[in-house]
Order: C-alpha cells, then sequence, then structure tokens
C-alpha cells in the first residue's frame, strides 16, 4: 500500500484523479456492403464512445452496441461514479454493477459498463504516463489475428477476395460465416479453403443457427476440410448442446463460444459444462477490461486457451498480457471503423498485433470525423 500511494502522488496530488466528467455519444456507421451471418442482417454498427476525465487527463473507451448504452451511462453511470477516484477501477467497476442490478445486468447495461471501464483503464493509463501492457504486464510481445469476415451474404468470389486481402498483411488465419443455406455454405468453405495458403487455417462461425444434430453433422462433412474450430454451432444459451457438439464433434475442430458472456458467471457456466474447448471474451461486452482480466484468470484455472472476440484495439494489449490467449479476432467490420476514426489504432503485421507503447489504450477518437455518424 505505501508504494501505491507513493506512486499515487507522483501522478495525480492532493485527490486530482477524482472524477471531473463522463460523456458517452453513439455513432452509427454503415457497412461497406450488406452483411448478414447465420441468424441476422445487418447494414450499420454502432459505436458507443466514452470519455472520462480526471487530473487533467482524458481517457476514452467504447463499446459495439446498442445507442440505449448511451443512455444508461448518461443516466445511472456518471451519478454512481460521482466523486470517485478514477484510479480505483475495481471500485468503480463494482459502483457501475451495484448500479444497474434492477435494470438488469446482461446485454445493454453490460456493454455500457464495458465502455465506461474501457475508458477508466485508458485515464488511469494516461494519468501514470503508461501504455496498458505496461500497467499489466506482458507474456508475450505481440499476438496473432485471425481476419473474420465471409458474411452469409458473401458469394464465394468474394470470400476468396477477401481472404487475399488478408494475406497480404500476412495473416494466415481467416473465420467466415455459415448457417443460412447448407449447400451454398458448403460451397463458400470449399472456395475458401482454396484460398487458403500453406499451412493457414480456417474457422467456420455459425452464430448458433443449427440444432445441435445438425451442427454435428456439419461438423462431420468439415472434418475433411483444414478446418481449426466451430464457432457458436448452436446458440450459446445451449450449454447442454454445446457441451454435446464437444463431446461428439471430430477432435480436430476445437468447439468455441463465449462472446455474449457479459458477466463472469456467463463464462463460469461454460466452463463448468466443459461445453468449449475455447473460450471467447469480449472486453467491449464482458464489463470491460476489468472483467476481461477476471474471465482469462477463471479460463486458465479450467485450463481452456482465450480467444478476443472482435475490437481489436483494445485486445491487442489484454492478449498480450493473458498467457493463454491464442489470437485476436480482426472483425471486418471493426477493424475498418478503427482504423477510419482511431488514431493509434495498431497495425496488423505479420499476420499479428503489437501494443501500443503510447499512454492507456494508445487511442485518440477523431470526433470530427465521426460527427457525421452522430445517432
Amino acid at each position: 500500500m505505501p508504494a501505491r500511494q507513493s506512486i499515487r502522488r507522483a501522478a495525480a496530488p492532493s485527490n486530482q484523479a477524482r472524477l471531473t466528467g463522463l460523456s458517452a455519444h453513439a455513432y452509427r456507421i454503415p457497412t461497406s456492403s450488406p452483411e448478414a451471418d447465420g441468424t441476422i442482417d445487418w447494414d450499420s454498427t454502432t459505436l458507443v464512445a466514452v470519455h472520462a476525465e480526471a487530473a487533467g487527463q482524458r481517457g476514452f473507451g467504447y463499446s459495439y452496441a446498442s445507442r440505449a448504452a448511451v443512455e444508461v451511462i448518461k443516466d445511472t453511470m456518471k451519478e454512481a461514479l460521482a466523486g470517485m477516484d478514477a484510479l480505483d477501477t475495481p471500485a468503480c467497476w463494482q459502483a457501475m454493477r451495484r448500479a444497474v442490478r434492477n435494470m438488469g445486468r446482461p446485454g445493454i447495461a453490460a456493454t455500457a459498463i464495458s465502455a465506461v471501464d474501457n475508458a477508466l483503464w485508458d485515464l488511469k493509463g494516461k494519468i501514470f504516463g503508461q501504455p496498458l501492457i505496461a500497467l499489466l504486464g506482458a507474456a508475450r510481445a505481440r499476438i496473432p489475428v485471425y481476419g473474420s469476415g465471409g458474411f452469409t451474404t458473401y458469394g464465394p468470389k468474394q470470400i476468396q477476395e477477401q481472404i487475399e486481402g488478408w494475406k497480404a498483411q500476412g495473416i494466415w488465419q481467416f473465420k467466415i460465416k455459415i448457417g443460412r443455406d447448407e449447400r451454398q455454405d458448403r460451397r463458400r468453405i470449399a472456395a475458401a479453403v482454396e484460398a487458403l495458403p500453406e499451412d493457414g487455417k480456417l474457422f467456420v462461425d455459425a452464430n448458433g443457427a443449427y440444432h445441435p444434430r445438425e451442427a454435428l453433422q456439419m461438423a462431420h462433412f468439415m472434418a475433411d476440410n483444414p478446418i481449426a474450430w466451430f464457432e457458436e454451432p448452436v446458440s450459446s444459451d445451449d450449454i447442454p448442446g454445446l457441451a454435446f457438439l464437444r463431446r461428439h464433434a471430430p477432435p480436430a475442430i476445437a468447439i468455441a463460444a463465449g462472446e455474449y458472456s457479459y458477466d463472469l458467471d456467463d463464462s463460469r457456466q461454460l466452463l463448468e459444462a466443459e461445453a468449449v474447448d475455447v473460450l471467447q471474451i469480449d472486453a467491449t461486452r464482458c464489463l470491460g477490461i476489468t472483467g476481461f482480466l477476471k474471465a482469462t484468470a477463471l479460463a486458465e484455472a479450467y485450463h481452456r486457451p482465450i480467444s478476443a472476440h472482435c475490437a481489436p484495439s483494445i485486445h491487442a494489449a489484454l492478449c498480450c498480457h493473458a498467457i493463454d490467449a491464442t489470437h485476436v479476432e480482426y472483425f471486418w467490420d471493426h477493424a475498418r471503423i478503427e482504423q477510419k476514426l482511431f488514431d493509434g489504432a495498431p497495425q496488423v503485421k505479420d499476420g499479428c498485433l503489437t501494443p501500443t507503447d503510447a499512454p492507456g489504450l494508445g487511442l485518440t477518437f477523431k470526433e470530427k470525423d465521426a460527427e457525421r455518424f452522430a445517432v
């Protein structure tokens, strides 16, 4: 405790780390073309951007969520955090969790907490003048990514073109969406396999489109192809169904899920049921960086690797910190948005991301550029 206090005095003396501002705005960014997966269609992505202020610094955090999350932040988070010390991220995190008890934590409230918690970690890094990876400590210098897109609106040719673009960045792992039309999906998988580099890997994501036995049939078809994992073959709410798939799918195909884990109990239930080979975690949903760190520790206790879901600008540092992290999802929409609207967004080099050495997340939100997308 004395050492921590001495650091505080050097960085933010006389209670100047008290939160003095918290703001949130939503931006709806159109997709580059119509997109769909196994269960839904969309033509835009909504970014919720948060700024937190203390000690003369301004932290930035974000989530991909509904614009309703902005109202939760303005109406509930701002009051819950009033007068709190921005450096006390655990206390702030707990205050936000308690504040949403009666509205329900999963979903919109969890994404609101996530965006604020991410901003508080960025703020802490800026107050101390340290990048997030230095605050956490590194297990590795860089983390591989996998190129993620291949939407069900894409035909075989468009899938191959997308994979070729990722290969130019040195990426050797790719994911496509399936679950709308079995015959077409088989053609799309074949096209993706054809475009793979030597020793490349293909992942598929059904977004919960199948019932368990349908998913098992597809898994046996995929066993004849170089497919490394099957993501959400059934709904992530169907934990017995996921466990069934994990027990009966060909052993070379890992079953992955967890992107809709909004709290630690969601991750725990997947692990306890032995429902996943790989636990996916998303700091824009799972109650932020604080929640992400807790989930990685839980996965380590269950001897399961983790993979970060989307939002590569946040997850680069987190997965370089997490001992059992395997890769970061370089999702087409999020990568495009972050390169367009974030100064400091990490660049893929040789198929990997390297954490920033700038303070905090190392990001500056281009508010002027984003104005035209404001909702």
